[in-house]
């Protein structure tokens, strides 16, 4: 006799109830230390760290939210213990706050924008109204004034590079400023934010994200944006605004594309190679966009089925956003407008099915067995599923090379510069590689870097300039480097043919790297196993064709990609 399944609205409770231990063991909770509040473990028990990571305060709305609602298994509704320590934490925030509103996450005087301070504005708002009168009333002149002040600081401010997230992230928490505190400052923030943030929107569907198209990030975009959305009846300026829902509808369409046959989502298909999905918007908007709901029952399968990022896996620093996520999708679990039988079909569920989006440079097609997803402006990054089986079973990252310096080099990048068609069956892409950047600190510059932000990092603009300098060196650099390459896949039903030619400008390659799951951008939210990458695998090039390689200074490598009943595709590889 087999249990009955857990109802799909209980999976989102349980996955985050689970990690409510992890989150009381990062926190300092007793009452007569001085750090008591501070939920960076590393700073206040283990004294790793010179400074208290600010965004790991951020747990603390999963407190709240886990002792205001009664939620299957929940042990934590309404304990005391539960409310002492989730104020201790948000007292903690306060007493962290820097003295222009900001916070630290990564570095001291980092004077983070959206993240830490948007997030932690935004969850300790929350926090607030969800403890309600048993929050101190002793406590609330000072955390009006914290909250002004974090309001005021991401109002005024931006950060270098366009993540379109971050500005979503931005204007959620000044939204929740201006409703708490009614000033006309913050709300002309508000609308002032929310403009700049519409400016990365693509009519497409997308939202910018350095310089790509990012599923993972755009389903976080979504979910803040809808819980803007959910006050607009209390909000006049939010109510008249019909390009929030009209942005909403679309990335949701958009996001459908991503949500693949096996229950995984998005990944390296996109310019951050984001794997995670953030439910609450979908589940906010399920009644009001249909399609919303269908994505969020399909990906809460995935879910189940351990397909997705969930919380147990990350590090400290992240997973503190899945678990309030989750809760949230809980508590606003929409009931779906449609029987399981009229759900909307996704669009791997639709046959025959074909779509190319041309400024975000994304080739879709459904065949009746297939389902092929490529990213042309990534070099032409690659996933096949077999949509009977609902399995992946071709995946290819492009070209991964050392060269004989030592330097890495890649056809997975997003450079305008490439030259791209896309006709039917035949998708294109010629250009030249970027060097994949792989910088480290050592003691030395450490310290040199600690002592230059302790030094400098008080004035806000200098702690810009850096973080700015920082993430054109580990993230958006874009050098380019002497190997070009050229990508053509033919589309013949359910099989591909691929051919990549390499040639060599004044330079010998080491080793050379061709398919896989192979993320290269430094971004801290990738990277996280996923049981699909146990199920394909790339090729790696072996001496006599690296020696015949330099020799001739270039290489074709044509495989052709065959559906099978069982397992990956079976791949025939020559060479020319």
């Amino acid at each position: 006799m087999t249990e009955n399944p857990m109802p799909p609205r209980e999976i989102y409770a349980a996955k985050a109830l689970a990690q409510v231990p992890r989150l009381l063991s990062l926190e300092d909770r007793n009452p007569f230390s001085p750090t008591y509040g501070c939920c960076d473990r590393e700073f206040w028990l283990c004294r790793s760290t010179d400074f208290p990571n600010a965004i790991l305060q951020f747990g603390l709305h999963a407190l709240a939210l886990a002792w205001r609602h009664p939620m299957p298994g929940n042990i934590y509704y309404q304990n005391e213990k539960i409310l002492r320590w989730t104020i201790a934490g948000m007292e903690y925030w306060m007493k962290i706050q820097k003295r222009d509103g900001s916070f630290d996450e990564f570095y001291p005087n980092e004077r983070g924008w959206a993240g830490p301070t948007g997030f932690l504005l935004y969850a300790m708002i929350d926090s607030y109204r969800l403890l309600g009168d048993a929050f101190p009333e002793k406590l609330k002149a000072r955390f009006f004034e914290a909250c002004e002040k974090a309001g005021r600081y991401l109002a005024r401010w931006d950060e270098p590079g366009v993540l379109a997230n971050h500005h979503a992230m931005a204007v959620l928490p000044v939204f929740e400023a201006a409703r708490l505190l009614g000033t006309s400052e913050l709300w002309d923030g508000y609308e002032a934010k929310l403009e700049e943030f519409y400016s990365y929107c693509d009519p497409e569907g997308w939202c910018l994200e350095y310089d790509g198209a990012d599923p993972g990030y755009l389903s976080a975009t979504v979910s803040f944006l809808a819980k803007i959305w959910k006050h607009r009846g209390e909000a006049p300026r939010v109510a008249r605004d019909e390009r929030m829902i009209n942005v909403l509808r679309r990335a949701v369409e958009f996001c459908a594309w991503f949500a693949y046959p096996n229950g995984h989502y998005a990944g390296t298909i996109g310019s951050r190679q984001t794997l995670h999905f953030y439910p609450h918007g979908f589940e906010l908007l399920a009644r009001e966009i249909p399609l919303a709901g269908a994505v969020a029952d399909h990906m809460l399968e995935g879910l189940r089925a351990g397909a997705l990022v969930p919380p147990e896996i990350q590090g400290d620093r992240y997973y503190q956003y899945r678990v309030p996520e989750f809760l949230l999708s809980y508590v606003d679990y929409q009931e779906r407008p449609y029987t399981p039988a009229d759900r909307p079909k996704l669009p791997w569920e639709t046959v025959p099915r074909e779509e190319y989006y041309p400024r975000g440079r994304f080739f879709m097609r459904r065949t009746e067995r297939t389902y092929l997803v490529v990213n042309l402006a990534k070099g032409g990054v690659a996933k096949q599923f077999d949509v009977q089986r609902r399995k992946l079973i071709f995946n290819d990252c492009g070209i991964v090379a050392r060269l004989d310096d030592g330097r890495l080099v890649t056809s997975q990048w997003i450079d305008p510069a490439y030259q791209v068609k896309a006709e039917r069956n035949r998708l294109e892409i010629v250009g030249i590689s970027h060097r994949i950047p792989t910088k480290y600190f050592n003691p030395y510059t450490f310290i040199l870097f600690r002592v230059f932000m302790l030094a400098f990092g008080w004035n806000t603009r200098v702690a810009y300039q850096i973080k700015g300098l920082i993430r054109r060196l580990l993230m958006t650099r874009a050098q380019t480097m002497p190997l070009r390459f050229r990508r053509v896949i033919q589309i013949s039903g359910d099989e591909l043919e691929l051919t990549d030619t390499v040639a060599l400008e004044n330079c010998r390659v080491r080793r050379l790297w061709i398919g896989d799951e192979m993320p290269v951008r430094y971004v801290p939210q990738s990277r996280y196993f996923q049981p699909q990458e146990l199920e394909i695998d790339g090729w790696e090039a072996p001496p006599e064709v690296i020696a015949r390689l330099n020799r001739r200074g270039g290489l074709t490598i044509r495989r052709t990609i065959r559906p099978v009943p069982d397992g990956p595709a079976a791949v025939a590889l020559s060479l020319e």
